[in-house]
This record gives structure tokens, C-alpha cells and sequence, in this order.
């Protein structure tokens, strides 16, 4: 290919790609990251995020975020790390699209839930959830079940969060998720080691997008206040600076001045102490990233302590509200009844997924019916709950 940007050393390298489960011809058009990344956006599990709750708020309108405008806020600040820090942008982009594509119904309420229910089968993960998507559930390809991606973005998506167990044999492989340790007999994921710089930026720009977007959308839905925020540090600051710059702003402007104000200082700040750790390491080679033995990618410790005061704000003050506490009440209850009445009649599942479960053992039903709850959409959900129960259950 022509017109590519000259990366990093240590960044993931398109055409050194480890490849793929099931080899298939290359694009003569797009990289390899590039067709990964289009691949996941033209996925249904994709589509789907569009009606799945992102932060649990009490809300009718169209205007707070979904886990779909999530996923494209996140990878929109991920290609923007990700090209000043001379990484590859599409790879950056490929695991921050696809790194919620596991998500349940209802947010982490619904995630909750279905890991209860699933406690005698093995959980519930949606990092592992993401990970059968990509690799199983998505039928869309005539050749093979899942998305059949790089080793480079399924590896991000795996270890985003850091390895999945220790470099020590200590940790056997059988303690690693089924459907990863399963897939890691016949393509190794290398899940002892840090993942590339790219999917570790993806997962700082989660937590950037994450925490100033739940703060926005906890505002607008009046579940705390501008001057609630007063003690958080560096959030409280960034707000009376902007208010004491543009005197009698209207609150509308001002969070979303100070939000944006916020994201970008936290991103100058990760692009420091990535820099800092990047000229203490010296990389040569995008392996040595991932066999540094912590993240290279990162926010200074001032910064995480920043980040660490927003989340407890964030968990008091909006995730336990008595609005939000009442959802997610509600929510836990409809996928915990799906659950129960998928597993006592099957015949309720659509034909497919009947088939899928026939002959099966309570375990390997149990996953199925897992995997077919969490496909679901929000308002999926409440319609079959209505249909199976009779009962209309308000959020």
C-alpha cells in the first residue's frame, strides 16, 4: 500500500501483522488494522450498542450518551493519542470500537445481573463476552464464525486492561476466561504480557471519555450539581476557571466547556508521562511494550489520583442516587427473570437459538442463553420481558 504514515518504532506494524486464526488474502486497498476496524463497525453487535445503556441515568432523550456515541468518543481520542504518539491509528481505533461490543443490557446493572445468575455456570464477563463476539457469535461470514481479526486487535481487546495472568507458571492457562484460554491453545494471545502501546492507549481513552462524559450527562440529567463538583479536585478547578473567564455563561456552555477543558488536560497529561516512560525504556520494537512489565502508556500519579477522586464522586453521587438505585433495582429484575425463563422453557428462544441449546448439557445451555441476554438491546429486553411476563416494568 501507498500513502501510509511512517510509524514508531515500537508501534504495531500493519505489515507485520502475526495474521490471522483462519488465513484469508490481505486488502490491496486497506491494512490490516484498517479491515479490522470495519469489520467491527459493520458488525450487529455494533448496531446494537446504539440502543444499550452507557451510564445508568434517569432519562428520556436523545441527547446523553449511548455505548455506541461512547465506543466513537473513545476512539476518536485514541487516534488523536495515537498519532502524536506515532502509534497506528487504526489499530487504536479497531480496539476502541470493539471494546464494549460484549456489553449487556442496562449497563453494568444489567452485566451484574446476568453474572449472578450465570454464577453456577461460570459468570458473566463482558470483557470475555467481547471476546466470543469477535470470535464466535457474530454469522456473518461465509468462511468462519466470528470476525476472524488480527492477533494484534484481538490481543488488544483481550489485555487492554493489562495481562490476564502473571509471566510465572503459577497461573495456569485454565484460569484465564473458557473462551480465551480455549482460543489461546490454537492462536496464543500471549495473555502473560502487557498488550501494544495501541490498546493501551484505547484503554486510558476509555477512562477519559468514561469519566468527563459521565460527569456531562449526570449534570444534564440534574442527578448533581455544577457546585457539587467544588471539592473534586482538578475537576472543581477546571469549572471555576471557565465560569471566572466567561462571566454568566449559561450552565449548558459552561459543562461543556469545562468538560472538553478537562479532556484535554488529561490527555496532555498521559501524553507527558508516556513520553517520559518511552525515553526511560527505549523501545525498539513494538514486543518490547509489551514485555516492559507495567504499562508504558499512562497518566502521571497526580493525574490517577485526580482520576480516582472523579470515579468516587462519580460512584456516590450519580451511581447511587435513589433515581439511578430504582433502575437498577428494575433492570437487574428483567434480566435475571429472562434468564430464569429461558432456562426452565427454551421454546421461548427464537428458532436459532433453540436449535443452539438442543441437546445440550445445563451448563453449555446456560451460556447460550447467556450469550443470546446480552445481545440484547434495552429496549429488546423490557419488550420480551413484556411478552413473557405479561408485566410492563418502567425504568
Amino acid at each position: 500500500m501507498t500513502g501510509q504514515t511512517i510509524l514508531a518504532a515500537y508501534a504495531c506494524q500493519a505489515a507485520d501483522s502475526r495474521g490471522r486464526a483462519r488465513p484469508e488474502p490481505e486488502s490491496p486497498t486497506r491494512s490490516a488494522f484498517q479491515r479490522d476496524r470495519d469489520r467491527v463497525i459493520h458488525s450487529v453487535a455494533f448496531r446494537r450498542l446504539k440502543h444499550k445503556t452507557q451510564v445508568f441515568v434517569y432519562h428520556e432523550g436523545d441527547h446523553y450518551r449511548t455505548r455506541l456515541t461512547h465506543s466513537i468518543e473513545v476512539a476518536q481520542i485514541a487516534r488523536s493519542i495515537s498519532r502524536t504518539l506515532g502509534l497506528d491509528e487504526d489499530l487504536a481505533e479497531a480496539v476502541a470500537l470493539a471494546h464494549d461490543l460484549g456489553h449487556t443490557p442496562f449497563g453494568h446493572a444489567g452485566e451484574e445481573a446476568l453474572d449472578d445468575a450465570m454464577a453456577p455456570y461460570g459468570g458473566f464477563d463482558h470483557n470475555e463476552q467481547t471476546f466470543r463476539i469477535l470470535t464466535a457469535l457474530e454469522r456473518r461470514y461465509a468462511e468462519f464464525d466470528g470476525l476472524n481479526l488480527t492477533w494484534e486487535t484481538l490481543e488488544g481487546v483481550v489485555k487492554h486492561n493489562g495481562p490476564l495472568r502473571p509471566a510465572a507458571p503459577a497461573t495456569p492457562i485454565a484460569d484465564v476466561p473458557r473462551s480465551i484460554a480455549d482460543f489461546c491453545r490454537t492462536f496464543d494471545l500471549e495473555v502473560e504480557t502487557h498488550a501494544g502501546a495501541e490498546a493501551q492507549v484505547a484503554a486510558l481513552a476509555d477512562d477519559i471519555a468514561y469519566n468527563n462524559h459521565a460527569s456531562d450527562d449526570g449534570l444534564r440529567a440534574g442527578l448533581c450539581t455544577v457546585r457539587d463538583l467544588d471539592d473534586v479536585p482538578l475537576v472543581g478547578a477546571m469549572f471555576d476557571q471557565v465560569a471566572a473567564r466567561y462571566p454568566g455563561l449559561e450552565e449548558a456552555r459552561l459543562i461543556h466547556e469545562s468538560v472538553r477543558r478537562l479532556i484535554d488536560h488529561m490527555v496532555n497529561d498521559l501524553l507527558a508521562e508516556t513520553r517520559r516512560r518511552l525515553a526511560t525504556l527505549a523501545p525498539r520494537h513494538a514486543q518490547d511494550i509489551r514485555e516492559a512489565g507495567s504499562p508504558v502508556v499512562a497518566f502521571s500519579e497526580p493525574m490517577r489520583d485526580n482520576d480516582r477522586a472523579l470515579k468516587a464522586f462519580l460512584f456516590a453521587r450519580m451511581y447511587r442516587h435513589h433515581r439511578v438505585v430504582h433502575m437498577i433495582a428494575a433492570a437487574r429484575g428483567v434480566v435475571q427473570e429472562l434468564f430464569a425463563l429461558y432456562m426452565a422453557d427454551p421454546s421461548h428462544l427464537p428458532a436459532e437459538w433453540q436449535a443452539d441449546v438442543a441437546n445440550q448439557d445445563e451448563e453449555s445451555r446456560a451460556r447460550v442463553i447467556a450469550d443470546y441476554i446480552a445481545g440484547m438491546t434495552d429496549r429488546f429486553a423490557l419488550a420480551e420481558h413484556r411478552r413473557l411476563t405479561g408485566n410492563e416494568t418502567k425504568l
